[in-house]
């Protein structure tokens, strides 16, 4: 089941059957617990329309599957991530913190956008004109319900200003946290756990070139996604739910974003994430 945001409507898709609801309160219906009993309850009534008919709702009205909950975000949670950080950080001393973090009982956490700095698919994304390395950071999301269990997953991209994070680590908040500093949809997979094997690619486009491609997978993740979701919810609460990155394991080398790049993400069974880069 997957539950899109329309700028005037609902959208489910069921088993490749597309039913179109009312526009919701998305504060009101993520913050409810068994999600997906609610939606298949809720959506008797709904009208079914072609799949012409939801592609084309889709490309014209999709917004970013939320309502005003928070995003927080998990780091150095894959291998890859550990070392990239570590590199970026040996100047300035820092490269010992991503270390022991990766060995750590506890894991690092940090809160990433309100929703008003998400960027809608296949609106840009942002990067600093203070910032001389970006890149974006393809992750799971999890959708966590108020008592913190996963009701669902999405894409996420988590952009992130390496130049400035890697200049000293206590500049983690304004290398993460800007206007469009994220992106999450195209929707949310509703269920409470996804394959192993599931693969997250990332593509970055230049001028309609491919400038950069890279994969991995769930397997490489250090961390169960619940566990990071139980991390969060000590000492925290979250009446309306909350949306959790998972952190990357594709660090692009030697490659900056520019102004007018396209990054896509996909994860299946949420599809592609598609957003374009602007320098603010």
């Amino acid at each position: 089941m997957k539950l899109y945001k329309l700028a005037s409507a609902t959208l489910l898709e069921v088993d490749q059957a597309f039913l179109l609801g009312p526009e919701l309160d998305w504060d009101h219906l993520l913050g409810r617990e068994n999600l997906k009993s609610l939606l298949n309850n809720e959506s008797k009534n709904w009208e079914s329309i072609s799949s012409s008919k939801a592609e084309e709702l889709l490309i014209e009205e999709i917004l970013a599957p939320l309502g005003n909950q928070e995003v927080w975000a998990a780091g150095v949670t894959y291998y890859r991530s550990r070392t990239a950080r570590m590199e970026e950080s040996q100047d300035s001393g820092g490269a010992d913190f991503y270390d022991k973090v990766y060995a750590a009982d506890r894991p690092e956490l940090f809160f990433k956008a309100t929703a008003s700095r998400v960027s809608n698919p296949g609106s840009p994304v942002n990067i600093r004109k203070d910032s001389s390395w970006d890149v974006p950071e393809p992750e799971l999301t999890l959708l966590l319900a108020p008592s913190g269990k996963i009701q669902g997953f999405t894409i996420g991209n988590d952009m992130s200003s390496r130049s400035i994070e890697g200049e000293n680590p206590l500049y983690l908040p304004q290398a993460k946290v800007y206007q469009g500093c994220a992106s999450i949809g195209p929707c949310i997979w509703i269920g409470n756990k996804l394959e192993e094997e599931t693969e997250i690619k990332l593509e970055i486009k230049r001028g309609g070139k491919t400038q950069f491609e890279g994969k991995t997978n769930l397997t490489q993740l250090k961390r169960k996604p619940q566990e990071l979701a139980d991390w969060l919810f000590r000492a925290n609460t979250f009446p309306i739910g909350c949306f959790l990155m998972t952190g990357t394991g594709i660090v692009p080398d030697n490659f900056t974003l520019e102004d007018g790049d396209q990054v896509l993400i996909s994860i299946e069974p949420m599809g592609v994430l598609v957003n374009s880069v602007k320098k603010i």
